[in-house]
């Protein structure tokens, strides 16, 4: 859980004494004059408060474990009619943004930061970055409608692309894939004597997704290989894209996956 609030030394119950001994002892960080944190805080939030802002959008999303495409820029949230600010240094975005959070919080409202997100990203990846929200019961329908409310009519599209049922950002991004081509397929499939499968493309074509940071060790790659391998005494044919690929190169993965499809071996 990230911390949401910075504490001044009284709202800490410390003497100043005792302030200087946290410090020095690298328990407490001073973020700004009098404003404090917990040396264990996430470093994004310690930098996005030292700017005198609150950690938001993509930034936010990352560090509570929600997918999001974009991983370098940091986001943060300036107050409309913040004063004396530092100058933001390179890499560092900021969303100047009206909101109800009290003075004090760090982090912003998890609801504005995923409207912000879809702001900042591509519509591909702003409905893979909601659908882990909701996936890991983050948000509810009811948030859902709150965000496309905040959002330009525009942004209303995307609604019916939602799936919360997507277990991670490759799988978000496949189904987009597979709709482009306009095939048919299915999510969350349980095969018989194979078990359940991301995908089932035109009732032949399993595909399967592995995250970006997936690492399997023998043991896991057995395991597939035995999966793949009873699928294939029942006829099916299975693949497994690279994150990489569905990532960033979605156009020719989009392209390879059409040709797939259209070549479907005789049984």
């Amino acid at each position: 859980m990230l911390p949401t609030d910075w504490k001044s030394a009284t709202d800490l119950g410390l003497r100043r004494s005792e302030v200087d001994r946290a410090l020095a002892e690298g328990t407490l960080v001073r973020v700004r004059r009098g404003r404090y944190l917990p040396a264990s805080t996430h470093p994004d939030l310690l930098a996005a408060a030292r700017l005198g802002c609150r950690l938001d959008c993509v930034s936010l999303l990352k560090a509570v474990g929600v997918f999001v495409l974009d991983r370098h820029s940091l986001h943060v949230n300036a107050r409309v009619g913040s004063s004396r600010l530092p100058a933001a240094p390179d890499g560092v975005i900021r969303h100047w943004r009206i909101d109800d959070d009290p003075p004090t919080s760090v982090a912003a409202d998890l609801v504005s930061a995923l409207a912000q997100a879809c702001r900042c990203q591509d519509p591909r990846a702003a409905v893979a970055t909601l659908d882990s929200a909701w996936h890991q019961h983050m948000i509810d329908a009811e948030d859902i409608e709150d965000i496309f409310q905040r959002l330009p009519r525009r942004y209303r599209r995307l609604r019916p692309l939602l799936d919360p049922s997507a277990e991670s950002g490759p799988e978000s991004l496949l189904r987009l894939i597979l709709r482009s081509i306009g095939c048919r397929f299915e999510s969350q499939v349980v095969i018989p004597g194979v078990g359940r499968v991301h995908f089932l493309v035109e009732g032949w074509l399993i595909i399967e997704c592995d995250s970006e940071t997936h690492r399997s060790g023998w043991d896991a790659q057995k395991r597939d290989k035995r999966r793949d391998l009873a699928a294939a005494a029942q006829g099916y044919t299975t693949i497994r894209p690279l994150a990489e690929d569905i990532f960033h190169h979605s156009d020719r993965l989009a392209h390879q996956l059409r040709a797939v499809v259209a070549n479907r071996p005789a049984r």
